[in-house]
């Protein structure tokens, strides 16, 4: 086994870090308090062909894997961007890989190269209010009328979709009751986000506050079947090509915000001195500081194995999932000892890492809950009984 990251690896993340540097804590901190997209920083990525690392190059893209997305993926995230800045930009790499391995040659054609180029934003439309991690019961339908589709229903915790052009939409096209497995009957679209036919609702958060949330309602949205990813009925199956690499990037945005928040504690903690001795000297301080550093350092094992089961198009469903579980814990511990290692200081807004905090709390909520991640393992893994 070999850990170190090759030559190219080694560049994009040499480069990454020198093209957030650009972006300070003051820059992400300003857009958290405005409420506002980070556009300069989303344009910068895509000039520097980022938005395009997993998209092949025939389509645009840089052509590499999902290895290298997230260590470009934990760079934007260890650089004090956190959350706001992950998710400006990993649904543009993680949501396009369903398109990739299942879509046709001219919807590739067509969508990938202008959303490699950051000129077309995505959003992902999975979730829903009636079924959140029960993704097999969602309502919203998709009916076929010659060479269109007519969609109907409602999602939820859509990310970005105040900026999106286009949402990689789940449908149903065949209702449960009819189907013999509750996957089948799903039908997965790659379609426009026409605000004539879809009113897009802002939510209300605790944090990210620069990136957006949103409900959506979907009334009578014509997509024409040319946006069908893969075929009819079998759009769980596509979309897994997009869950995994979401929870892998999300273990790499996890493990960045850790090591930010880490970082700016064993600064404070080397600096400030009480009782004539900086607190750094106190195993009390030194402690869980050395353990978040060691939580996270095994959480990124895991990821980076995810990730090359992955690129290997290997099995890598467990992996994925598990990476995601322990790079959230150790994200949270992280922030969390952070906070309190900087004590009053930690609570206070120019000091960063609060909104961390605020931040990273969200990764052990989604894009899956823990408790569902531990479901996963103990069925799929451990051959228990299902518990649901």
């Amino acid at each position: 086994m070999d850990f170190e990251l090759t030559p190219a690896q080694e560049e994009i993340v040499r480069q990454v870090r020198a093209l957030c540097a650009r972006f300070p804590d003051e820059y992400w901190r300003e857009k958290d308090a405005a409420h506002e997209f980070p556009r300069e920083f989303h344009h910068a990525i895509a000039q520097a062909g980022y938005l395009g690392i997993a998209i092949p190059e025939q389509y645009g893209g840089s052509g590499l894997g999902i290895t290298e997305a997230a260590l470009l993926m934990r760079e934007v995230a260890a650089s004090g961007g956190a959350m706001n800045a992950a998710s400006a930009i990993h649904l543009t790499i993680f949501g396009m890989s369903p398109v990739i391995h299942h879509g046709s040659e001219e919807l590739k054609r067509r969508c990938l190269p202008a959303i490699a180029r950051g000129e077309l934003h995505c959003s992902f439309a999975v979730t829903e209010p009636d079924a959140g991690n029960d993704i097999t019961h969602i309502r919203t339908s998709a009916r076929r009328e010659g060479d269109h589709y007519v969609i109907n229903g409602r999602k939820v915790f859509t990310t970005k979709a105040r900026e999106a052009d286009k949402m990689l939409l789940l449908t149903r096209t065949t209702p449960i009751e009819q189907v013999s497995k509750k996957t089948a009957g799903m039908s997965l679209f790659l379609a426009d986000l026409d605000r004539g036919a879809v009113e897009v609702r802002e939510l209300k958060k605790m944090g990210r506050h620069a990136v957006d949330t949103n409900m959506l309602f979907i009334d009578n949205l014509r997509v024409p079947a040319t946006d069908l990813v893969g075929e009819e009925g079998r759009g769980f199956h596509c979309l897994l090509d997009g869950l995994n690499p979401e929870r892998i990037l999300v273990a790499a945005e996890a493990i960045g915000i850790g090591r930010a928040a880490l970082s700016r504690a064993v600064a404070y903690a080397k600096e400030r001195v009480v009782f004539g001795r900086p607190i750094g000297q106190n195993q009390a301080i030194a402690h869980p500081l050395a353990d978040c550093y060691s939580r996270l350092e095994a959480a990124e094992m895991l990821m980076l194995k995810a990730a090359w089961l992955f690129d290997a198009r290997k099995p890598c469903g467990a992996e994925a999932n598990m990476a995601k579980l322990r790079a959230a814990e150790a994200c949270f511990e992280a922030c969390d000892r952070a906070v309190q290692t900087l004590g009053g200081y930690g609570y206070m807004f120019e000091y960063d890492v609060e909104r961390y905090f605020r931040e990273c709390r969200m990764l052990k909520i989604a894009p899956v809950s823990q408790e569902m991640v531990l479901n996963y393992v103990s069925e799929h893994v451990l051959g228990l009984p299902r518990s649901y």
